[in-house]
């Protein structure tokens, strides 16, 4: 079966896993209603997964194939195993997710749209994709640009989105997790601790922890932080606190109002 005919299956079915799991095993309990935050994120995440999917998911499976077809991009010029050209496929995506992650906590043009992820006041899986088209469309472009540009090879773009959507839903969302394992976890991927930090209120806090699924870009680079009492973490922007600012209207119009932290 085609993979992009049951893909949304799987992101649907990791969705409702999470969403069950929160319930019987949460972090800490929310502190707005979770039907007040899920009326704004899911409806986004609707809405930007089919405008995506219509956009650019034939252009970047065209690509693909034509770059094999054409030994178009670097992993298609040299000869080199099959193995090897999946691995460094899927690192290749997933570090470029990460200095794009980056910049759009860098420039304040990009902030302004990213600022919408970031204005959630609790963290569930359903933030995994609260984010405002604008950005949607902005990192479909830069998907293609790397697909294009590195030769990514099929296999590796399907094993790196399965990827990074069950890292996204699993890092964003509440359950408890037991320390050990995240600590275990963390030596490579991103739990839900390190990015619990990433959309901390604290300026200083939310600007590290930009790894997606792979946390050694974090260390690689200088931009991972631990040392946070997670309890104390208070999740959101500053310049949004209060729920009715929240709903679906308000957060597509977010990025063209005054950007303040």
């Amino acid at each position: 079966m085609d993979f992009y005919a049951i893909k949304p299956y799987i992101y649907w079915g990791g969705v409702c896993i999470f969403l069950l799991a929160e319930q019987g095993f949460s972090y800490r309990e929310p502190t707005v209603g979770r039907a007040r935050r899920w009326l704004a994120n899911l409806p986004l995440s609707v809405m930007n997964g089919a405008i995506y999917h219509l956009l650019y998911t034939s252009a970047i499976v065209a690509m693909i194939l034509a770059g094999q077809e054409k030994n178009i991009g670097l992993l298609n010029v040299w000869i080199l195993p099959e193995w090897f050209k999946i691995v460094a496929g899927i690192l290749i995506l997933d570090f470029s997710i990460y200095l794009w992650h980056l910049l759009t906590h860098a420039l304040p043009f990009l902030w302004r749209f990213h600022r919408v992820h970031h204005s959630d006041l609790n963290m569930d899986v359903t933030t995994g994709n609260r984010f405002h088209l604008g950005e949607f469309l902005f990192t479909g472009l830069i998907r293609l640009a790397v697909v294009y540009t590195f030769g990514i090879g099929l296999t590796a773009y399907i094993l790196f989105e399965i990827f990074v959507n069950l890292s996204v839903q699993f890092h964003h969302s509440s359950i408890k997790v037991a320390p050990w394992f995240e600590r275990l976890w963390a030596l490579l991927f991103v739990p839900p601790f390190l990015h619990r930090i990433h959309h901390s209120v604290k300026i200083r806090e939310r600007d590290s922890n930009y790894g997606v699924t792979f946390s050694i870009w974090d260390r690689m680079l200088g931009t991972l932080t631990t040392g946070v009492v997670q309890e104390g973490i208070v999740i959101g922007i500053g310049s949004h606190r209060e729920i009715g600012q929240l709903g679906f209207w308000r957060l597509l119009v977010l990025p063209f109002t005054r950007n303040t932290p």
